[in-house]
């Protein structure tokens, strides 16, 4: 699906059933793609809930750059891409998420989106041997419950339990969370089967 920004063109890969219960929508980080295994490991896992998932890639990602510029724009951008896609998809919940810059995204625009929730995977706390430059403040203004999927050996830190709803360090994992991408999945399944559960219960 082609999506039009006042900041460039973006592109979302989807996978959805005919009647979803939720909506999840993904994207990469910095330097990467929507191919990457976590996210993929999240999708599959998210389908298995019966909701349906948009991979997205950002503007400055489809026009080949390498770093996401300014946050202003990254985040007006973002919220016309999931705009875009609620309206395709209905009122079903909304969750949004993405690892790395993807997860800082998610958690600038939930409050503006209308998120339920937000998936912050390999949420980067600090550059990588700068501590005191900590981005937790963007975790804990989300506006909405946020779980965070973290490796133990990440070079840009791991958040504290308290800024977020949860935290799950996996072991041995390190930025890029690519060692077990099923632990990944299985530790946002929970998160995710509160939406799927809500859509059963008020079913005929």
């Amino acid at each position: 699906m082609e999506l039009s920004t006042a900041h460039g063109p973006a592109e979302a890969a989807l996978d959805a059933p005919a009647d979803p219960a939720f909506l999840l929508v993904l994207t990469h980080g910095s330097n990467g793609g929507v191919d990457a295994p976590d996210l993929l490991a999240v999708r599959d896992a998210a389908l298995e809930l019966g909701g349906a998932v948009a991979r997205v890639m950002q503007p400055f990602r489809l026009a080949g750059r390498r770093a996401p510029g300014s946050p202003v724009k990254q985040d007006e951008a973002w919220l016309e891409i999931v705009a875009a896609l609620r309206a395709r998809f209905g009122d079903v919940p909304l969750v949004q998420g993405g690892r790395s810059n993807g997860a800082r995204v998610a958690c600038r625009t939930a409050r503006a989106a209308g998120a339920a929730g937000v998936l912050a995977l390999a949420f980067p706390l600090h550059p990588p041997g700068k501590p005191e430059r900590s981005r937790a403040d963007e975790l804990r203004s989300a506006g909405t419950e946020v779980l965070v999927v973290n490796g133990d050996r990440d070079p840009f830190g791991v958040p504290d339990p308290a800024d977020a709803a949860r935290v799950v360090v996996l072991p041995g994992e390190r930025h890029d969370l690519a060692k077990d991408p099923a632990a990944v999945a299985a530790a946002a399944v929970p998160w995710l089967r509160r939406w799927a559960a809500s859509r059963t219960a008020v079913s005929p």
